[in-house]
């Protein structure tokens, strides 16, 4: 047994995460370069300056993701290297690295995912209102007609935004992440509903302009209540739990994805934000519901729920002891199979799990290799239950490990290491760890060697 034909095996990274030049060639700057400068904004006050100076050793990365055997690499654009006042004239040296990396991949034959949107916002947009201006869903346009038009003729797999409930949640209502914003709730919903349309514009843009026909998608993060027990009554709960988004907070799945896929708002999300949810403007929804070729998804974990006195979902407490990454997260295997299940099953599109992987405390042994068994371990168990949802029917078209390289993770700055490859950072030294050898070994047997 093994994974479909023709199946996507990839890993993915972001612009600021690992690219560094945060300065060079006329780029411009970002919310995250803004923010990175605010005292205790992030752990020991790191940044992404310099991150992993993939702008410059982007040859050697691409080098390594050949000799890993990837077929497929999800990478972002940063938005203001290609627009550096987010609008306007476009910055010839910004497109011309992506140019370089485009061709430097398909010559390694390792297909370009791109990503137009990775949180990195322009500062001169935010200047203007940001997600708050309802004209942002036209700058994201234009920024996506400028990039299709480059890139199109080689890169036909595009996604438009990654996790807009973390950059919208974490960004603008709690203000852990850049721009730092602690808004109302109602600007909150607002800024989201902006988004949205951003995300239908953009995808406009992307069909309209593309030279090659194009397959297009986004990329949210699963937010998933998972049965605490493999029962029908634990299984239901936990589904109506995932779908739910009468919540206070941005970290739903159906307050994004309804509009996307449905072209309305989800009722119980509408009743319990009131008079707080945007005034829909017609056309609005028309917008947003454009069609598409896959839903990607970021899977990590879950939250194990039972049925509740009301029968409503509770969480159910983990066991002492139980499985943490370095991160805190919780090692919860059964996501990738419940997660791409019930999406798929809710909104029949296509999958591809755009990101999935864990932080651990790695460092270079004394034999200079970096062993990180429990990576390994991890993987095996996600990609196993992976499978089991391919093999009930549910239709993954890939798998993109979370991420090619150890960077810059947001406020957490360099304490958490998510990467295939160790990166030194003084010295900028690649080190293919255990992981990513046994990863290779996972794709030259297109799954195989899992199963056995």
């Amino acid at each position: 047994m093994s994974f479909p034909d023709h199946f996507s095996w990839g890993a993915a990274a972001a612009s600021y995460q690992i690219e560094g030049a945060a300065e060079a060639h006329g780029k411009g700057p970002s919310v995250w370069d803004m923010f990175c400068k605010k005292a205790g904004a992030t752990w020991q006050g790191h940044s992404g300056s310099v991150a992993c100076d993939h702008y410059r050793l982007y040859a050697t990365d691409v080098a390594i993701m050949r000799e890993l055997g990837l077929r497929a690499y999800r990478l972002s654009i940063s938005w203001p290297r290609v627009l550096p006042d987010g609008i306007g004239s476009a910055n010839a040296a910004g497109l011309d690295f992506y140019d370089r990396l485009v061709d430097a991949l398909l010559k390694a034959e390792v297909a370009p995912y791109v990503t137009l949107f990775h949180w990195d916002f322009p500062l001169s947009l935010y200047e203007k209102g940001g997600w708050l201006n309802r004209d942002s869903s036209q700058w994201f346009a234009e920024y996506a007609d400028v990039v299709t038009r480059r890139l199109s003729d080689r890169v036909t797999h595009f996604m438009t935004l990654n996790e807009p409930q973390v950059f919208i949640g974490a960004g603008h209502q709690d203000g852990r992440h850049a721009p730092g914003d602690r808004l109302h709730i109602s600007e909150v919903l607002l800024a989201a509903h902006h988004v949205l349309m951003a995300h239908g514009r953009a995808v406009q843009a992307i069909r309209s302009a593309a030279v090659r026909p194009p397959s297009v998608g986004i990329a949210p993060v699963a937010q998933l209540s998972l049965p605490h027990e493999p029962t029908h009554s634990h299984i239901e709960v936990a589904r109506a739990a995932t779908f739910a988004a009468a919540q206070p907070h941005m970290r739903t799945n159906t307050w994004w994805l309804d509009p996307i896929c449905f072209g309305h708002y989800p009722e119980d999300g509408l009743a319990f934000h009131g008079a707080d949810a945007p005034r829909v403007r017609d056309g609005d929804l028309e917008l947003i519901h454009q069609p598409l070729d896959y839903l990607g998804v970021n899977i990590y974990n879950g939250v194990p729920v039972r049925p509740g006195k009301d029968g409503r979902a509770e969480n159910v407490p983990m066991p002492v002891g139980f499985p943490i990454t370095a991160f805190d997260w919780p090692v919860t295997p059964e996501a990738l199979y419940y997660g791409p299940k019930w999406l798929y099953e809710r909104y029949k599109l296509p999958l591809v799990i755009t990101e999935n992987g864990l932080s651990c405390r790695d460092w270079v042994s004394v034999d200079g290799k970096v062993h990180d068994a429990a990576r390994i371990d991890f993987t095996t168990r996600y990609l196993r239950e992976l499978h089991r949802a391919i093999a009930e029917g549910v239709d993954v078209r890939g798998y993109f490990h979370w991420s090619i390289l150890d960077n810059f993770e947001w406020a957490e700055g360099y304490k958490q290491r998510f990467g295939l490859v160790f990166v030194d950072y003084p010295t900028q030294q690649r080190i293919i760890k255990d992981s990513g050898y046994w990863y290779r070994d996972v794709i030259a047997s297109n799954g195989a060697v899992l199963l056995a």
